[in-house]
Parts: C-alpha cells; structure tokens; sequence
C-alpha cells in the first residue's frame, strides 16, 4: 500500500506542518516591547500565512495531476487545509493584536498559546507516520491533540467567565472576548486535524 520511497505528498505535508510549527513558536515567544513592534509581529504572521497558503496549492496543484495517491486523496486535502486553517487563525488572532494595540498576554491567552503549541507538535509527529506502515502509532497523537483541545475548551469557559465577572471596561470586555474566541478556534481546527488522522486509521487499517 504504501512506497518505500518519500511520496510527494508526505512530503508537502510534512513541509506544511514545520510551517505551522515555526508560526506557532513565534506566535506564542513574541513579547512585543511597544505597540510598534506589534506591526511587525502581525506582519511576521501574514509572512508565515502567506507561505502557508503557497504549500497548500502546491498539494492541490499535485493532487490534480496524479492518478494514485497513497492514502485517499480527500484525506491529504483535509490534512493540508485544516493544518493551514490552524495558521489562519493565529495570523487573525495577530491581527487582531495589533487593530487592538494589545501588548501583553494574559494568563489565559498564554495557556492557549501552550495548549496550541503542543498541537502542533502531536501534528507534525503524526504527519511523519501518516505515510508510513505505522498507522496505529498515530492514534496516540490523535488522542493528545483532542485533550490540548479540551484543555481550551476550559480556558475559554473560565476566560469569558473572568473577563465578564472582572472587567468594567465594555470595550476591553469586547476585545478580549474575541481574542478568546479565536484562540478556541484554532484549537477547534487542531481537533478537526486529529479527526482527519482517526479517520486515516480506519480507512488504511
């Protein structure tokens, strides 16, 4: 079933993954000294998306050009599009820091950043045994990433209960609450990954 030889798309895939490691690392270790600095931060994401986005039409570019793929070329999309949907969502949540002239992160905002940075991590490893005979190896990651998920499931429950309980400012209350929001996202997208490599395992069992 599958080629002793490095495909193509393992390949592309594992490319998109150091990607979104790379962008995540810096997302999470960036501590701008001034709200200057926070253009450069934002734009250093865009950089990061916008190479992202390059890989991903790479994958689609060969993807319609082959006849055989080595597992079912729905899933490669998904890996690739929901891994890129992960960068989206930091690059937005960048964005977002900058229009807001937000310099610092809270303690809810760097537990996001942890449990989405460890995602990350489960995903590349996983990437890596995707196009292997080690399939079942994957579960495990897949399993992890659904707990970091779940971890932010319950940061973004105590955030917005904290934002609204100790908040007085109705326009930080706003701001925040949709960094928050964001920051769920991304690691609703880490989920959809880890979904995507369950469904792998069972097709290629």
């Amino acid at each position: 079933m599958f080629s002793r030889k490095k495909d193509k798309f393992a390949i592309h895939l594992s490319h998109i993954a150091t990607n979104l490691i790379e962008s995540t690392n810096y997302f999470s270790e960036f501590a701008p000294a001034d709200i200057n600095e926070l253009k450069s931060f934002a734009n250093k994401m865009k950089e990061y998306e916008t190479k992202g986005d390059v890989m991903v039409h790479n994958v689609i570019s060969d993807l319609n050009n082959v006849f055989i793929t080595p597992i079912e070329r729905e899933d490669i999309l998904a890996l690739a599009v929901n891994m890129d949907d992960v960068l989206d969502g930091l690059e937005h949540t960048a964005a977002l820091f900058e229009m807001y002239s937000i310099t610092v992160a809270d303690d809810y905002m760097q537990q996001f950043f942890d449990a989405i940075c460890k995602c990350t991590v489960e995903i590349e490893k996983a990437i890596e045994l995707t196009f292997t005979k080690k399939l079942p190896e994957i579960s495990k990651h897949a399993i992890n990433i659904k707990d970091y998920e779940s971890k932010c499931d319950e940061v973004w429950r105590e955030s917005i209960k904290h934002l609204f309980q100790e908040e007085k400012d109705p326009i930080r209350i706003i701001q925040y609450k949709e960094i928050y929001e964001e920051l769920e996202e991304v690691a609703d997208y880490c989920e959809k990954v880890a979904n995507t490599f369950e469904a792998i395992i069972m097709k290629n069992a």
